[in-house]
């Protein structure tokens, strides 16, 4: 039982392989097994959420605090299955690979929740990662866009270079404390071990959790990729993946203790320079996705500072935010992805009139930009609140001020699209018709992002508290 979320993946991913390999593959038969599979590890997460243990000689542990990601992992991924099933722009001879690779690439994430050893938080990051790579290069080229191979070929290229970095230091780590599990860490800086090359080795393998998260300065990839993948995979890409660098940046941080300077003072650096680097390059974008890519390195310099207390409650708050992050986020690809006719990329000029041509998409794509700007009574608007609350108790008075203009700027290009989708005259847009289920998703997600917002202390309180299971 401690593992059935992964057994289901595994063949869940096994299962689309041997779909694959027929000659005139039927798309419905690939998207029903999918979607089967996708639902079964939700359902498999709750069944197991209560069971620890350990697997693998004591490389995986599976506590409280892996199945909380777990848990938010496969629901994001069964939201996700459910509003992409078209997959427009994805070659129609590569659907059941796509959802093969995709479904590898989630269960990498959820063995990397679980990871408490060097060597297996590499390979499940590996694994999640390649499969990726794959997704984006996967694009039809019948839209019009031509620049999904050099998207891939850049996303490839960068993890590589993020990889590099996370396994060197990795390698420092080992010749340091002599183990590769997490525990002989835990106690070498306990010890008060904080030589420089205990530093570089520690920035470095958070530099490698980093490019997943798509912080200041591994960020570069993020506007290329987001703009050159489908939109479908784009709105995986920038939801799913980064519930598994928080969860994996919790752990590594927990590992300095509470008093760390150099630490604080290097994330509130990067949170900084993420958020203002992230929300000024957003203003001047037309494409909806290179938009919101520059905009999740912003809010990926929130997460950091929640980060800044490296205690349990800011720990909690990071997980809130994150939750809420990929809840607004699904909330906007749904859209996008269902008001592209063809799978083509969308300008914000696109979004014109929605309202009058479907109200219902409108609305969704309403609330998930208020929640992403950070206006009331939305989760986005709790999140940076607490937040930002907790860092003005930890003495960041500058940084809490910083962060504060760039919620500010924020607002502009956010309600820009809000103020086209319900302003601006549809002109030649065509109507968009969604399937009912379509609907009951977007009525879904704008749920939580109204009872995640009106309930932050009890979703931070469960955090805290799941965060303090770590081992």
């Amino acid at each position: 039982m401690v593992i059935l979320p992964e057994l289901v993946l595994l063949i869940g991913a096994l299962a689309l392989f041997c779909v694959s390999l027929g000659k005139n593959v039927s798309e419905q038969a690939a998207k029903n097994v999918a979607i089967v599979f996708g639902l079964g590890t939700f359902a498999g997460t709750l069944l197991a959420f209560n069971e620890q243990g350990t697997l693998f000689y004591g490389a995986l542990a599976v506590d409280q605090y892996s199945q909380l990601f777990k848990l938010m992992i496969s629901g994001a991924l069964a939201v996700f299955l459910i509003f992409s099933q078209s997959l427009k722009a994805i070659d129609q001879k590569v659907k059941p690979e796509y959802y093969m690779f995709l479904m590898l690439s989630v269960l990498g994430l959820m063995l990397l929740v679980s990871s408490v050893e060097l060597m297996a938080i590499f390979i499940s990051l590996e694994l999640s990662s390649f499969a990726l790579y794959l997704l984006v290069p996967m694009r039809d080229d019948a839209t019009g866009v031509r620049v999904q191979m050099e998207a891939g070929m850049k996303y490839i290229l960068f993890g590589v270079m993020g990889t590099g970095f996370m396994l060197y230091g990795m390698s420092l780590l080992f010749g340091l404390t002599g183990s590769t599990y997490l525990a002989n860490v835990v106690e070498f800086y306990a010890e008060g071990n904080l030589q420089p090359t205990a530093m570089i080795a520690l920035v470095l393998v958070l530099a490698g959790f980093l490019y997943k998260l798509a912080v200041f300065p591994m960020h570069f990839w993020v506007p290329d990729i987001y703009q050159g993948a489908s939109n479908e995979t784009t709105g995986f890409i920038a939801t799913i993946p980064k519930l598994g660098a928080v969860a994996l940046l919790i752990r590594f941080l927990s590992l300095s203790g509470e008093h760390s300077t150099f630490l604080v003072n290097l994330m509130a650096a990067l949170a900084l320079a993420s958020m203002f680097y992230g929300n000024l390059s957003a203003l001047v974008q037309k494409d909806i996705k290179r938009m919101l890519g520059f905009s999740g390195i912003a809010h990926a310099g929130f997460i950091m500072l929640g980060l800044l207390s490296l205690d349990s409650q800011g720990y909690g708050l990071a997980i809130y935010y994150i939750a809420g992050y990929v809840v607004m986020n699904l909330a906007c690809f749904l859209v996008i992805s269902n008001v592209s006719q063809k799978g083509e990329n969308l300008c914000i000029e696109d979004f014109n009139g929605l309202y009058k041509r479907q109200p219902v998409l409108a609305f969704v794509l309403a609330i998930g930009l208020f929640g992403l700007a950070g206006i009331p009574p939305f989760v986005g608007f709790m999140g940076k609140f607490m937040i930002l609350t907790s860092a003005l108790s930890g003495d960041h008075l500058v940084v809490v001020c910083l962060a504060a203009i760039n919620t500010a700027i924020a607002i502009y290009y956010y309600l820009s699209v809000v103020k086209a989708a319900y302003t601006g005259e549809p002109g030649e847009q065509p109507d968009v018709t969604v399937h009912p289920i379509i609907q009951v998703t977007g009525a879904v997600l704008v749920m939580a992002i109204c009872i995640m917002g009106a309930l932050p202390a009890k979703f931070v309180a469960f955090a805290g508290t799941v965060v303090q299971s770590i081992q």
